[in-house]
């Protein structure tokens, strides 16, 4: 059966646990185990752990492994030292966007890409169809388990269980050494909530017992596990885009405001146009923005200006758990990018004010 459920290293640990499972990217996920908003404000205060092993793993090795990310990335890898990560994409051929993707430089031969669940066969096939220059390629998806440790609290919980000093592991960048007692562990300063904290990557074998060596640790700063739910709140406070709501097939990175991570120093995949898009200005711009009536926004709600014609969609939306207003993310026509230009969103024929703000929504 192709539409088998595939289930994660930790799955009967997070039943256990209370959690909820629900199908996510064709895996069984924890979406939640107490409440969203619980779960959001303990990453925020204090310190949670998510398991993310349905992400997936590539190993791209050999001398021309770096020409290869090079052809089918935006971003510059060139400029990566050993020990950095980059946060990328896969622009494809119509202007669009296949995934977006971490990459990192273990080595000078040898690079990890972590691309979205949902993609992974995509990703896999579209960087394998491009591979005229014969990189080696390994997708090791299946053998990883992924745990991002985010909070305030997170270095001093992981502090106690790794002799790599966690202060000199800057944002984007990793190490590979021991952790909770297991060897080549890659211990990342990367995450998806604003929050500061890790990632660490681990081999399945070894997942349940990084993962209580984790809890014990955290036990002091009342470390819980937590669920897709907050992770995605956690997320929109930030801005950061999420592939199949804010970025897709038919978004180009220079609307979805990845200019930053579109490099025209390198020739890559559809780099000739998207450089002709760059010099001719992009006709819509994805924006965050700030209820300032009572309502929460969803996906899909049109976007009005004052005089209530349509100027655009909204791609996420949710009540801000951290603000306790709607917030989200859309598309609209250029001329209403502009941080502080008044819009409203349409919700069951009702318009209510909203303002665009500059990202990250949440301001520290």
């Amino acid at each position: 059966m192709e539409n088998t459920i595939k289930k994660i290293a930790l799955n009967d640990k997070h039943i256990e646990l209370g959690g909820k499972m629900v199908p996510f990217a064709g895996y069984n996920m924890p979406v939640r185990y107490s409440s969203d908003k619980e779960e959001h404000n303990t990453v925020r205060n204090g310190v949670g752990v998510f398991d993310v092993s349905h992400m997936g793993e590539f190993m791209v090795t050999g001398s021309n492994a770096l020409a290869l990310i090079q052809k089918v990335t935006s971003n510059d890898a060139a400029k990566l030292v050993i020990g950095q990560a980059q946060y990328s994409c896969l622009p494809n051929e119509t202007g669009g966007i296949v995934d977006d993707l971490l990459v990192y430089k273990m080595d000078e031969e040898k690079y990890l890409l972590v691309v979205n669940a949902s993609n992974i066969e995509k990703d896999w096939d579209w960087i394998n169809k491009h591979n005229d220059m014969r990189a080696e390629l390994e997708n090791i998806s299946d053998e990883m388990s992924l745990f991002a440790v985010q909070g305030p609290k997170a270095v001093e919980t992981l502090q106690k269980i790794t002799p790599v000093n966690l202060d000199e592991v800057k944002f984007y960048h990793f190490t590979v050494g021991e952790f909770a007692g297991k060897k080549d562990v890659i211990i990342s300063g990367t995450g998806y909530t604003g929050a500061g904290g890790f990632e660490i990557y681990v081999k399945n074998e070894d997942a349940v017992d990084v993962w209580n060596a984790i809890f014990e640790a955290g036990a002091t700063a009342d470390i819980k596990p937590i669920g897709l739910g907050a992770r995605d709140t956690l997320r929109m406070e930030m801005g950061y885009c999420l592939y199949g709501n804010d970025i897709n097939d038919t978004t180009s990175p220079l609307e979805a405001g990845l200019g930053w991570i579109t490099k025209f120093t390198k020739d890559f995949i559809n780099s000739e146009n998207l450089k002709k898009q760059k010099e001719e200005g992009v006709s819509k711009k994805l924006v965050g923005f700030k209820f300032k009536d009572k309502g929460i926004p969803r996906a899909h709600y049109p976007i009005v200006n004052e005089s209530g014609r349509q100027i655009g969609e909204v791609t996420s939306g949710t009540m801000s758990p951290s603000m306790n207003i709607g917030i989200g993310l859309g598309y609209v026509e250029k001329e209403y990018a502009k941080a502080g230009t008044e819009i409203a969103i349409t919700i069951r024929n009702k318009n209510l004010a909203a303002v665009v703000e500059k990202l990250p929504l949440l301001k520290k």
